[in-house]
This record gives structure tokens, sequence and C-alpha cells, in this order.
């Protein structure tokens, strides 16, 4: 039980601290687009082929070439689809980022996902939620309302269009609870670093066309300047590969729901970076939002996992 609980415990920081490297994305995102004129979903096309060559390399050093092949050949579905929907996920939010804000595009995101996982999980168990869940995910949404209320009020991006950036937000939620629910199905079953890996170069494809696309419109496509091309680097191996390893590797003891809470730490992040780098407001009651926030992750104690499945 012991081991078990730590197993758990371990999951959890596992997720936060992904979730710690996601909430740097939009600001880079937004940095790129304003020196190179980099467009969301090219910048979206680059990181998952970045991450994806990354991890590659990181397999085949490590020996762990064959794993991959094997959790490609053994569960080629749900490798696609996992990550067909990190794809679609990070495409909509930075779409939405350049339109309404990095603090409003992140919170509101991530403040569907939590309900919308805990909704199918139960869904799928026929269960109701326990009250210590219901006042984690109640504390959780209080946090989101007010950082949403708040954050970023008056500071949209210079000919961004708020209502339609908030709509994209809200699709990019739902595809992100979708897609944690069904990569927390695979990955009780796949070595982690086997499944970001798969998913990553499906989503690499898949985004592909986008870059061809920016070429057609005589967009911007890449840039040449050193510090662009680190901060390309940056989000490909830091916030992709990286986090979403962590990602996997946390889903292996913790539930798919927990997770997403988990993950709030993301807008806390996103909202301070945005204020102190970006200028976008930041006012007390958006503080409060995020000490909620940070209590609910606090509060997901590990004995209330289910177990995993052998």
């Amino acid at each position: 039980m012991e081991t078990r609980s730590r197993s758990a415990r371990l999951g959890l920081l596992q997720v936060c601290a992904a979730g710690v490297l996601w909430g740097t994305g939009g600001l880079v995102v937004t940095t790129l687009h304003e020196r190179d004129g980099l467009g969301a979903m090219t910048v979206s096309a680059w990181r998952m082929a970045l991450a994806a060559l990354a991890l590659v390399a990181f397999a085949v050093v490590t020996r762990r070439s064959g794993v991959v092949r094997e959790t490609m050949r053994a569960h080629p579905v749900l490798a696609v689809l996992v990550g067909c929907g990190t794809a679609l996920y990070q495409g909509l939010y930075f779409v939405s980022v350049l339109l309404v804000g990095v603090s409003i595009a992140t919170v509101v995101a991530l403040g569907l996902a939590p309900i919308l996982a805990s909704v199918w999980e139960h869904a799928l168990a026929r269960s109701l939620p326990s009250a210590r869940e219901a006042v984690v995910l109640a504390a959780a949404l209080a946090g989101l309302v007010l950082i949403t209320a708040t954050a970023g009020h008056g500071s949209a991006p210079p000919g961004g269009d708020p209502r339609l950036g908030t709509l994209l937000a809200i699709g990019s939620g739902a595809t992100y609870a979708a897609t944690t629910v069904l990569g927390h199905t695979l990955a009780q079953r796949v070595d982690p670093v086997a499944l970001t890996t798969c998913a990553t170069a499906a989503g690499a494809v898949a985004l592909l066309p986008f870059l061809g696309l920016a070429a057609a419109m005589e967009e911007p496509v890449m840039s040449s300047d050193p510090v662009s091309l680190a901060l390309l680097l940056y989000l490909g191996v830091a916030t992709m590969a990286l986090a979403y390893g962590l990602l996997y590797a946390g889903l292996r003891t913790t539930s798919g729901s927990a997770a997403t809470v988990a993950t709030l730490v993301e807008p806390v992040s996103a909202a301070l970076l945005a204020a102190l780098l970006l200028g976008e407001r930041l006012a007390w009651p958006a503080l409060v939002g995020g000490g909620l926030i940070l209590a609910a992750v606090v509060a997901l104690h590990p004995t209330d996992e289910r177990p995993a499945p052998a």
C-alpha cells in the first residue's frame, strides 16, 4: 500500500511538472509570432516534428526503438488517435492564444478538461464522484473562474478576436480531455517513452500539411534568427517531448481525471508568465484563483486514487 501511495504521489508530481512546462508554451508561441510572423499552426507543426525527432533519437540511444515499433504494431489506432488529438488540441490552443491572449486561452482550455474527464470516467464506471472529488473539482473550477474573470482583462492581442479565441479554447479543452482519457487507457499498457514517441510522430505527420499551406500562402515557414530557432527547439524538446513523457509516465499511476486537475498548474504558471513578461494584467482575484487551483492539486491525495490495472 505504501509503495502504491508513493507511486501515485510521484505520478501527480510528474503531471504537475508537465503542466509547468506547458505553461510556458503560449508565451513562446506569442514571442515567435511577434518576432518572425510565424502562425500558430506553423509553430505547432514544427513543435511536434522537432519533438518526434528528439524522441526517436532518444529511443535509439536508450535502445528502446524495438519497444516503440512493438507499441505501434500492437496499438496503432489508439496511438494515432492520441497523437492526432494532441496535434488538434495544441493547434486550437495556439490559435486561441493569438486571438484572446495567453491567460484567457489557457484557463478556458484547461478549465473544461477536469469536468469532462471526470464525467467520462464516472460514466464508464457507472458511479458518482466522492465528496472529496467534488470539493477538489469545485475549488479548481472556482480558481479558474477567478483567473478567467480577471487575468488578461483588457489585454487581448491587437487585432485579436476574443469571441472566436474563447470558442477555440473551449474546443481545445474538450479535445485535451478526450486525449487524456485515451492516453490514460494506453499508458497503463505500454512504456511511456514508446507511447510519447508513437503519438508525437503521428501528430507530426498530421500537422505536416500546414507547413506546405503556409508556404503556398507565402507566409513565414521558418526563421533564420538564432534566438527564434532556440525557442522552437525549446518548444519541441521541453514543452512537447519531455512534458508529454512526464504526462504519460504519471498516467501510469494516477487517474485521467486527477491528472487533468493536476495539470491546472499550467494556467497558473501561464498567467504569471503572461503578467510578468507580456504585461497581461493579473489582479488580486486571479492570485486567489491560482491559490485555489494549487490547493486543489495538493488535495489530490494518492490514497484516493483507484489502483492501476495490472
